[in-house]
């Protein structure tokens, strides 16, 4: 049996004297550049239809240094906002990995029921909160690159919280993650997700007390928002 058929992490790599196989060395090297490529990858919003907005995060660097700023709209967008409303809201959001969004968003999007789209640059999860307390929606659905890592650097998340506001805790959202190629398809997570929307209005609420099941009402893994 080798591990490796069943798991991508780095296991049963062989070893060259002290050392691991060169081959594995240049491996580990490439994946963390495509991780940190991915990090200041540059969002193109343009190839999302929909209301355009920015955080208060001002460039990139910003945004890494100051997580903060990247859950608060600026003032422009909070203004470009106010008259609008919608009881369910798609937040798009370049995140940790803008790669991760435009590869995988397009398909999702499509697969779940037509809503207000907004294309947040520079946002983190919580800036849902916000653009759903302003339009007044029910409903945030976040889409937003996360985190890469040395195994993925174009793994998406989707989080769900119900009577979005400022204020929410992480508690109060589900994720589902790993959405990409090699992960978690679009259509098993739009299945999840359709799930998990349908249980929220249902029940009026989103987080931990909300778990997630498949269309047989199979128990799958749900979790509280990681902080992005």
């Amino acid at each position: 049996m080798n591990l490796r058929d069943f798991s991508p992490a780095r296991v049963a790599l062989g070893r060259t004297g002290n050392a691991i196989p060169l081959r594995e060395t240049l491996a580990f090297q490439l994946a963390h550049a495509k991780a940190r490529d991915a990090v200041f990858y540059p969002f193109n919003p343009a190839l999302f239809e929909g209301i355009h907005v920015k955080s208060q995060a001002r460039d990139r660097h910003e945004y890494l240094r100051r997580p903060d700023l990247g859950r608060r709209l600026d003032p422009e967008s909070k203004a470009r906002l106010a008259s609008l409303e919608s009881d369910t809201v798609y937040v798009i959001c370049d995140g940790l990995s803008a790669l991760a969004v435009e590869q995988n968003a397009p398909r999702l999007l499509e697969l779940l029921p037509p809503a207000q789209t907004v294309i947040c640059q520079q946002g983190r999860v919580a800036v849902g909160d916000e653009i759903g307390e302003l339009l007044q929606a029910s409903l945030a659905i976040v889409l937003i690159g996360e985190r890469p890592g040395l195994s993925a650097a174009d793994s998406m998340g989707v989080y769900l919280t119900w009577n979005p506001h400022v204020g929410r805790t992480d508690a109060e959202r589900n994720c589902i993650s790993n959405i990409r190629p090699e992960g978690l398809s679009p259509g098993a997570a739009a299945e999840l997700l359709g799930f998990l929307m349908t249980e929220s209005r249902r029940r009026g609420l989103s987080g931990v007390a909300l778990k997630a099941q498949s269309s047989t009402g199979e128990k799958l893994e749900s979790s509280a928002s990681r902080t992005i």
